[in-house]
């Protein structure tokens, strides 16, 4: 704001009101001291007595908080030499800022512990003196004796605080149970400071800093007690309230705690990320202090995890290493601490810093559900394998043999694992091998998913010479079916099909002999199987992929009619679960949806009783998915639920995710929103591991924000909406993904009441659906914009938004819709700066005449009657306008009639909205009614007592027969027409 020159004194206290309202900061600051400078020059005494106190308030709300002590000595001085100059609100300003410099003292260890005590004594005496409570005196006391670690005063001042009376002077409610909960938190009784907590969580008590601080304060206690989703719900919605607060630096490094004690490293350093400054910020080395432990906590902890030379931003606009930047940070501290046991005449601050920077984790891992820039990955062991094979390394060569051989009998997935150990002991010269532990080294480094084809295959043709050299043909057999389908993964499908052929002949020999196992058989027969699938999916013409369709069935027809006779050996059981398995997709692709699921059940069926449930994770996730095509919920959440209790130890984080999410799909479908959003805060923390956090980690986080926000939890939803947004682009997601994301988070900032926000979210959500074909949605989001622009006082940007969404809902033929954002552009045109009341009406008779016109034209009779309520509303809100848009009533100061005139001009247009709404029908009687009444307060206004009578009995007339308990709009019309009745009385 530009002020003239020379300074008129209330433009500077619009100023200063107009500065209080900015973000905190330095930049506020500063204007505050520009605009002290200037008062000054007027020589008036209240403004400067105004000036002093706002320059306080912002340096107290800031991080130059020890700049608030020379201008409070000034105003102090002020007071003690002409009292009468402040007036009782200045008053109040004084005595009420005594508190933030008395005790605010003590977080600052360059002024003497003899000062504090001195300041604290004097702030008693005048409290008295001015006969007010002790309760503030004893809770400033406490905060000293708190910090000094002196136990025993601070429990007596405590008491004293609360057995005092609460006055003017009293912190406000939602302070005083912050400060409670956490003495009551510093004792050890958790469970009580959360239970003191509750009123201010719940929003029974809120102030400026809260429930801000005591979320923040809230979340070791809650890890503690292990109330994890508490804590989780009480970080996402407590970060996004401090984050913009420069003053809460203590909160914020809370956070950071939080997050360096919950495995969530990577969110910590985007917190500290965020605000450079407050490595440097020095007017209050207290919260300093805490900012820099827990920036050595943190960067601790990713040092022991292996993470010590990852570069992190901090202090200086340098670049540091973790362990750099955990070594200054305790450095730092240890310094500050210093300064205040050295102040103090003890150690107890240093004891306390140590103690909190060497905090050890409370839980492993908990996931926030909110994307973060860097994945921070816990360290882990160089070997993959499953602890039986640890422990089978005590034995040697031939103990990790005897296990490998024991998990591949069993098909277990760590076999492949195991035998790897296996190879790596025998490569250490432990011992010759033999050809058999040869082959099935080879064999299972073949099988291993990372080995490339061409690799695979040599590895498959190895082994099976090494089987025949060692007696074992029928694997040798299966080895070289394996090797024919390497040659089909590398792209020869059809020479892979000609390849499998001699092995499988020849595995069918061999059983036939009796020189090789139903299982070996079966394994290569399912190689052809396999070759044949993938056959399949390179084809594009349809003909020829139902006669390569056929060629399958009949090798599965086959594959089955040999296994199902020896279904007893649980390897051939797990060759039918295959086999079935692809008869299930033969089933799905003519179109047997219902045969499909059939086939995929007795697929997984088949392998559990294999006892290989780890293989049934395919075929049930199969069945989930066409169960849910079909409608069937209950059967496809119960396949989802199977295949993430058999995947639960196996599969990968990538395939963790895509279990979780195909789960949360069907709880949705189910309108079961608690649980899939626990499912969907899973899927994002395995899409995080799995490195797909812009991927599936994106889609989890969008229904997240979703779920979170239809159970009423916004301030989750808007912390996880809003980190999931910079990962959402057209390309990857779809416009429709980002324009719902956008969505939600509009509706998120309204319920937060932030509607400068929610405008801002819901624009941008419509400029990208003015490109859809179908422009309902945009029209929508232009009129959520326009609404949210209004509230936010934007009245200009308001009426643009609302123009462009009639705009729309001409086009898309919504009459009601186009008729109600006329009508509120007409209450925008008489705000201030605006058209005014002539463009006003003539926007309400535009919305008149749409309705007119429509009703004119409708044939349907329950549509024109609904119509024609629109009318009516339309007259009541022309009415109403009128007759607001004067400051006063008729009455003796209407020296020229015109509010009279208005008046009476308002009342003829609510009486033809009464007889509107009555031509609407009965189904409208609560909307007449309404009208009625504003036309009988109208005529009272008007001194017209019999026709206001008359309305208002008509109304009492109308709901004569309506019980109040059923019919509450009809109570509250009928007290109101009685309170008309009554004024009229009078």
């Amino acid at each position: 704001m530009s002020l003239a020159t020379p300074p008129d004194a209330d433009a500077l206290r619009r100023a200063l009101n107009d500065n209080y309202t900015e973000p905190e900061g330095p930049a506020r600051n500063a204007r505050a001291e520009r605009l002290f400078a200037e008062i000054e020059q007027l020589c008036d005494t209240a403004l400067v007595i105004d000036g002093l106190g706002h320059l306080m308030q912002v340096y107290n709300y800031s991080s130059e908080a020890d700049k608030m002590f020379v201008p409070f000595a000034r105003l102090l001085r002020m007071w003690d030499e002409r009292p009468d100059d402040f007036d009782g609100q200045q008053a109040h300003s004084l005595f009420w800022m005594f508190k933030w410099v008395s005790s605010g003292m003590i977080d600052q260890p360059h002024i003497p512990l003899a000062s504090i005590e001195k300041w604290q004594a004097e702030m008693e005496h005048r409290y008295r003196l001015a006969g007010h409570s002790e309760r503030a005196v004893r809770q400033g006391e406490m905060r000293i004796a708190r910090h000094l670690g002196d136990t025993e005063r601070a429990q007596r001042a405590y008491d004293a605080w609360q057995a005092a009376d609460r006055d003017g002077k009293s912190d406000c409610h939602a302070c005083e149970l912050r400060a409670q909960g956490s003495w009551q938190a510093h004792r050890g009784d958790e469970e009580g400071a959360l239970a003191t907590w509750r009123p201010v969580l719940d929003g029974e008590f809120t102030c400026a800093h809260e429930p801000h601080a005591v979320l923040a304060a809230s979340l070791l206690p809650l890890l503690r007690l292990g109330r994890t989703e508490e804590a989780r719900a009480h970080h996402l919605r407590g970060y996004r309230m401090v984050r913009s607060k420069e003053s809460m630096r203590s909160a914020v490094a809370q956070h950071v705690e939080f997050c360096a004690l919950t495995g969530n490293e990577a969110r910590g350093l985007e917190i500290l990320a965020e605000r450079p400054s407050y490595f440097t910020d020095t007017g209050e080395p207290s919260s300093l202090l805490g900012y820099l432990q827990v920036t050595a906590l943190l960067t601790d902890r990713l040092t022991s995890l292996g993470h010590g030379r990852q570069s992190l931003p901090g202090p200086g606009g340098r670049t540091w290493t973790a362990r750099e930047l955990a070594a200054h940070a305790r450095t730092e501290a240890l310094a500050i601490a210093a300064r205040f046991d050295l102040r103090n005449g003890n150690s107890h601050v240093g004891e306390k810093c140590v103690e909190r920077m060497d905090r050890a984790p409370l839980v492993d891992r908990l996931p926030l559900g909110v994307r973060t820039a860097r994945h921070v990955a816990a360290r882990r062991e160089a070997s993959a394998a499953a602890p039986s094979v640890e422990s089978a390394a005590d034995a040697g060569l031939s103990g990790l043999l005897a296990e490998a051989r024991r998990l591949s009998d069993a098909q277990h997935p760590d076999a492949t694992a195991a035998w790897a150990a296996a190879a790596r002991a025998a490569g250490q010269g432990e011992a010759e091998l033999g050809n058999l532990a040869r082959a099935e080294i080879d064999e299972h480094r073949g099988m291993d998913h990372s080995t490339p084809p061409a690799e695979a295959f040599e590895l498959f043709t190895s082994a099976a010479g090494l089987y025949e050299s060692a007696g074992e043909p029928g694997r040798a057999a299966s080895a070289l079916a394996r090797a024919a389908y390497c040659i089909g993964l590398d792209g020869r499908l059809d020479e892979a099909l000609a390849a499998v052929q001699e092995p499988c002949d020849r595995s069918l020999a061999l059983y036939a002999e009796g020189r090789a196992t139903a299982r070996q058989t079966g394994r290569a027969l399912l190689c052809r199987v396999r070759i044949l699938n993938d056959l399949i999916r390179g084809m594009q013409v349809r003909e020829a992929m139902e006669a390569a369709v056929t060629s399958l069935e009949e090798a599965v027809d086959m594959l089955l009619a040999f296994a199902e006779p020896e279904r007893a050996e649980p390897g051939v059981g797990v060759v039918i679960g295959e086999a079935l398995g692809y008869l299930g997709d033969i089933t799905a692709f003519r179109g047997n949806a219902a045969g499909a699921a059939e086939l995929y059940a007795r697929a997984a069926d088949s392998y559990i009783e294999a006892g290989r449930p780890w293989y049934a994770v395919e075929p049930e996730t199969q069945l989930a998915s066409v169960s849910r095509h079909l409608g069937d919920l209950e059967t496809a959440e119960r396949a989802s639920r199977a295949a993430l209790e058999h995947a639960a130890h196996f599969p990968g984080a990538s395939g963790r995710c895509r279990l979780h999410l195909q789960l949360v799909e069907t709880l949705a479908d189910a309108g079961k929103f608690d649980e899939a959003a626990e499912h969907a805060l899973d899927a994002a923390h395995w899409a995080d591991e799995a490195g797909e956090a812009t991927g599936n980690g994106a889609y989890a986080r969008h229904r997240l924000g979703g779920f979170l926000l239809q159970l009423g939890r916004v301030d989750e939803a808007a912390a996880v909406l809003e980190s999931v947004l910079p990962d959402l682009t057209a390309e990857d997601h779809g416009d429709g993904m980002i324009v719902q994301t956008l969505w939600w988070l509009g509706d998120c900032c309204t319920a937060l009441d932030e509607p400068r926000e929610a405008a801002e979210h819901w624009l941008k959500a419509a400029d990208i659906a003015r490109r859809w074909p179908e422009q309902r949605d945009h029209a929508m989001l232009a009129n959520l914009a326009g609404q949210a622009l209004f509230r936010a006082q934007l009245t200009t940007e308001a009426e643009l938004a609302y123009r462009r969404a009639g705009d729309l809902w001409r086009d898309l033929g919504d009459v009601h819709a186009l008729v109600r954002t006329l009508r509120v552009r007409a209450w925008i045109a008489v705000r201030d700066g605006q058209t005014g009341v002539q463009a006003a009406r003539d926007l309400m008779t535009a919305a008149a005449t749409e309705c007119e016109s429509a009703e004119a034209a409708c044939e349907d009779a329950d549509a024109a009657a609904r119509l024609r309520a629109e009318l009516a509303d339309t007259y009541r809100q022309t009415g109403d306008l009128i007759a607001s848009s004067f400051d006063g009533e008729p009455g003796d100061d209407d020296a020229d009639g015109s509010a009279r005139a208005a008046y009476e001009e308002a009342v003829g247009h609510v009486l033809r909205a009464v007889a509107a709404f009555e031509e609407a029908g009965d189904r409208f009687t609560d909307l007449r009614t309404g009208a009625q009444l504003m036309a009988a307060w109208i005529y009272a206004s008007l001194s017209d007592a019999p026709a206001s009578q008359a309305l208002a009995r008509s109304v009492l007339a109308t709901y004569a027969s309506s019980s109040p308990e059923s019919n509450e709009t009809a109570t509250s019309r009928c007290d109101e027409a009685r309170a008309v009745l009554a004024q009229l009385s009078e």
